[in-house]
């Protein structure tokens, strides 16, 4: 009898301090994710003809999901009013046809027009940058650093060398991957509308349907997680999409207004390039950073002054006003996952990074309090608040 006790009592300690422990359970799970990254870099091979059909499937499904979230609440909009959801996705599909038609005739030739003249004019840049970089080199105070300079300057231009040299060894598989890579957008223009078009008109029967293979009693706690992550894209993308049109127009503008060539390209990229988080605004600054150095000291200031008008309205106006805080993600998280996304993926990667970060974390979440609920690890204080 006694000898049970002892063991009934050895067992409890070792339950408590090290099963039942959440620093040790903390650590087993840590060890546990780095055993699975372990054996998916040994593995990774295997998972090649998967990762290829992901790149098919995936960016037609992606493409369709972001204009899915755009276009929905307009169809749910419509079809309160009375408008059979049938006819107001047609509706809806050729006013975007129209929309892309317009762009492709009158925005896309000015844009090839100002691509194709920044490109023609781009060694006169050169050549005045150059001259200004001299001018200041000439100086009393920077004569010192003249070699220091120089030694960087070359070093810039024999790497952008070497760049140019790999683009011109274009081999023959690179050529092969570029078609590839044609050959797979084009897919995806084309299946893109069919996907769209089902999604948006059965799209609320897909959860339902699914809920079907699920027990009972975890089809409510699902649909809720279900609920919350499409709530977390959805407002990410319309926000997102938002802003960048919005910054699009304001560079537009200003750019227009001081004067700096290359107005609507530039405005354009600025768009684009903030649908990056934090980072996408300075990368816009670099180009028109650029024209201003050419243009002068006072296009320069000009440039400046329309950077922080856009940066002061975006800031304090529009993102508080479309995207506010939803996504309750510290900067500092959307920066590292912008840079672990980008360097896995890249481009994808650094678009989509968020937002595939923001459905984890609801995921996780829900995960982690069912997990509190059904582990002792966390009723500590209650038990400590009985025994007082």
């Amino acid at each position: 009898m006694g000898q049970e006790k002892d063991k009934e009592k050895r067992f409890s300690w070792f339950w408590r301090w090290f099963l039942n422990n959440q620093v040790v359970t903390s650590l087993l799970i840590v060890l546990l994710i780095l055993l699975i990254l372990l054996v998916f870099t040994k593995v990774s091979y295997l998972f090649k003809p998967v990762w290829q059909f992901v790149g098919v499937v995936g960016l037609p499904l992606i493409m369709a999901g972001i204009l899915y979230y755009l276009m929905n609440p307009v169809v749910d909009y419509l079809e309160k009013k009375q408008i059979p959801r049938l006819w107001s996705i047609i509706g809806l599909f050729i006013v975007v046809v129209a929309l892309i038609i317009w762009g492709l005739v009158v925005i896309v030739p000015k844009i090839q027009e100002q691509t194709i003249s920044f490109g023609n004019h781009f060694p006169q840049y050169i050549d005045t940058i150059d001259q200004k970089m001299q001018e200041i080199l000439s100086d009393p105070f920077f004569a010192q650093f003249r070699s220091q300079l120089e030694d960087m300057g070359d070093r810039l231009i024999n790497s952008l060398g070497d760049i140019i040299r790999n683009i011109s060894t274009f081999t023959v598989q690179g050529l092969g991957s570029f078609f590839g890579a044609v050959a797979t957008i084009v897919v995806a223009i084309i299946t893109m509308p069919f996907i769209l078009f089902y999604l948006l008109k059965d799209g609320k029967q897909l959860a339902p349907y699914l809920m079907k293979f699920l027990p009972n009693k975890m089809r409510q706690p699902t649909l809720k997680v279900l609920g919350e992550v499409n709530s977390q894209v959805s407002s990410y993308i319309r926000g997102q999409l938002t802003v960048a049109f919005a910054v699009a127009v304001m560079f537009i503008l200003g750019f227009s207004f001081i004067g700096l060539d290359y107005a609507i390209t530039l405005g354009i990229t600025a768009g684009f390039l903030n649908l990056i988080p934090y980072l996408g605004s300075f990368l816009a600054m670099v180009p028109a950073v650029f024209l201003g150095i050419v243009g002068g000291p006072v296009l320069l200031a000009k440039v400046l002054v329309v950077f922080v008008i856009e940066q002061t309205i975006e800031g304090r106006v529009i993102s508080p006003l479309v995207l506010g805080s939803q996504l309750d993600i510290h900067p500092v998280t959307i920066l590292v996952v912008l840079l672990t996304s980008g360097k896995l993926f890249g481009v994808v990667g650094v678009i989509l990074g968020i937002p595939v970060y923001a459905a984890a974390k609801v995921i996780i979440t829900h995960i982690f309090e069912w997990y509190k609920d059904v582990s002792s690890l966390y009723h500590e204080e209650e038990e400590l608040k009985k025994l007082e």
